[in-house]
């Protein structure tokens, strides 16, 4: 019976590629089991999103980039996330573990290559995130989503996990559902699973100078008090891909998942990179941009007049950004990654087991 771990955490981001995965991991392995944190969104999403996948827990350690007193007490929680996972991978024999990195993924990692479990990474930023630079020695391979970021030891480009649905959108059921009227451009606009309030305060000030049916995914309790027109706003939707094959334009942060979504699809689209955190989104946009496969909005240049007149830019050459997405190359790697992960299971399986 062959085996598999999952692994990753800390956001939605680090936890949804593996559902993409999920369907090509299910013909390779017997049994497929998540370690993740306590009580973080990916224990949520497994139970919601994965019917048949076991989920088990240990202590993580979250590294908080300003001073915090919290800080300190992380070398003694990852000991003892390194120690509860060995367990659990005593308890499972995995013939190998695949992490999707962040901060919760370091410490089954660690307890893998302990116990000689091979392990395969993915990398979805064109920089490689804090999580995934520590495991990297303890990896046979690390997988990334854009081909500059293969360019270290042991990482080859694949493309990134896309979930198959995201393929059969149906624009027509968002039409309906909404009551939008199809006599008009229709944008799109979303800021990832919590939201952007930067984002979300712009495109209401814009309103008045936007010419399209909009559809506003706000993120959870961030709809405010408008009524208008044409302007329909949601905490969040559990079929994504309809609005996306609605969508003529769309406003998007820059985070991997959902830009690798938006570019297969060829979806004409205007990037706004966060500012804060590592600069990951940003590097995502400058890439995007050297391939002339989007438009990009820095968060410091945002205002309603310059949102208005990228959007209406990107409607009107919308076929040409539609070709341009073929610049990035092959974003879609759920096969390649797939193949790789059984690839590596199969040739280490001799190795001394637990």
């Amino acid at each position: 019976m062959r085996r598999i771990i999952l692994t990753g955490g800390g956001s939605a981001g680090h936890v949804v590629p593996h559902l993409a995965l999920l369907p090509h991991l299910r013909k390779s392995f017997d049994k497929i089991y998540y370690i993740g944190s306590h009580d973080g969104i990916e224990k949520k999403i497994i139970a919601q999103q994965a019917p048949g996948v076991e989920y088990f827990s240990v202590a993580t350690a979250k590294l908080r980039r300003s001073f915090d007193v919290r800080n300190l007490a992380i070398p003694f929680k990852l000991l003892k996330g390194i120690s509860e996972a060995k367990r659990i991978l005593k308890k499972l024999k995995p013939d190998i573990v695949f992490s999707k990195g962040g901060f919760v993924a370091y410490p089954v990692v660690r307890a893998a290559a302990k116990l000689g479990i091979p392990v395969v990474a993915h990398e979805s930023d064109m920089t490689m995130g804090l999580a995934n630079k520590l495991c990297a020695k303890y990896c046979k391979v690390i997988c990334t989503t854009f081909r500059k970021t293969a360019c270290q030891p042991k990482a080859v480009y694949t493309g990134g996990p896309i979930r198959e649905d995201i393929y059969n959108g149906i624009p027509i059921k968002i039409e309906r559902r909404h009551g939008l009227k199809g006599d008009k451009g229709n944008l799109l606009v979303f800021g990832g699973s919590l939201g952007a309030t930067k984002i979300n305060e712009t495109i209401r000030e814009a309103l008045p100078n936007l010419n399209y049916n909009v559809i506003h995914i706000t993120g959870k309790g961030k709809v405010a008090d408008i009524k208008r027109e044409g302007y329909i706003q949601l905490e969040f939707v559990n079929d994504i891909q309809n609005y996306f094959a609605w969508a003529d334009v769309v406003v998007s942060r820059a985070g991997s998942n959902a830009m690798c979504e938006l570019l297969v699809l060829k979806k004409p689209t205007l990037f706004v990179p966060l500012a804060t955190g590592r600069g990951d989104q940003i590097e995502n946009a400058k890439e995007v941009l050297n391939h002339n496969a989007a438009a990009v909005l820095w968060e410091g240049e945002l205002t309603a007049e310059s949102l208005v007149k990228q959007v209406n830019d990107i409607y009107k050459n919308r076929e040409r950004y539609s070709r341009n997405t073929a610049n990035m190359g092959e974003l879609d790697g759920t096969k390649k990654i797939a193949e790789i992960i059984t690839k590596t299971a199969e040739t280490f399986a001799k190795t001394p087991k637990i």
